[in-house]
């Protein structure tokens, strides 16, 4: 191979390179864009709870229904899988595909976790009479943290999928890109529970 032919080569493998960092860089931005849209949907249906929550009509109230310590328990789930996600970033950093896989699956289970819970204190009030038709503030309830739980949902679909492409195909560029999104995705819910247990839950007791 002529020197001329090697040159060609390294500058066309650079020339790759390059474009691979920009459309990973245009995916994030454009991640970015869709959870700021998300922080909308989410900011009204905050609102429209908040409108809601005073509307029982006759029904039971947050501090008659909801079961703080069992709801802590489930925060922790949650929170602690943010910081196993964290874990498994840290490890795609060192190119520890191994590492990757044992973090992400320690997430999944404490997202699935998290999401049997939900559903658990969801079929609890159904049993008890108490759901989403029952009145104006607990349509609000449902509504809005079932919206969170449906996402949790999707992101550990999400997470299953992109565990198995990363068992075919190890981390690549395109992988690492993934994660990162998936990464965006998982700790901005991180951050939208932690406004539900606050303003739902804990207000709810008061």
């Amino acid at each position: 191979m002529s020197v001329e032919t090697m040159t060609h080569s390294s500058v066309h493998e650079a020339h790759q390179d390059h474009e691979h960092h920009d459309a990973g860089g245009s995916k994030v931005f454009g991640f970015w864009i869709y959870l700021m849209s998300d922080c909308i949907l989410f900011a009204c249906l905050f609102a429209t709870y908040a409108v809601l929550t005073t509307g029982t009509a006759g029904g039971p109230t947050g501090k008659e229904i909801f079961e703080l310590p069992y709801v802590l328990v489930e925060t922790f789930c949650l929170l602690i899988s943010s910081v196993t996600y964290g874990f498994a970033v840290l490890a795609m950093n060192q190119g520890n595909q191994a590492g990757v896989q044992r973090w992400l699956g320690i997430t999944f289970l404490f997202g699935l976790a998290f999401i049997g819970m939900e559903i658990n204190e969801f079929a609890h009030l159904i049993h008890e009479g108490y759901g989403p038709q029952r009145s104006g503030f607990l349509s609000g309830f449902f509504t809005l943290v079932g919206t969170h739980g449906l996402h949790v949902t999707a992101g550990l679909v999400w997470m299953l999928v992109l565990m198995v492409q990363i068992a075919r195909k190890g981390l690549t560029a395109r992988m690492n890109t993934r994660i990162m999104c998936l990464s965006l995705f998982w700790h901005f819910l991180d951050v939208v529970w932690i406004c539900v247990f606050s303003i739902v839950y804990l207000l709810g007791v008061l």
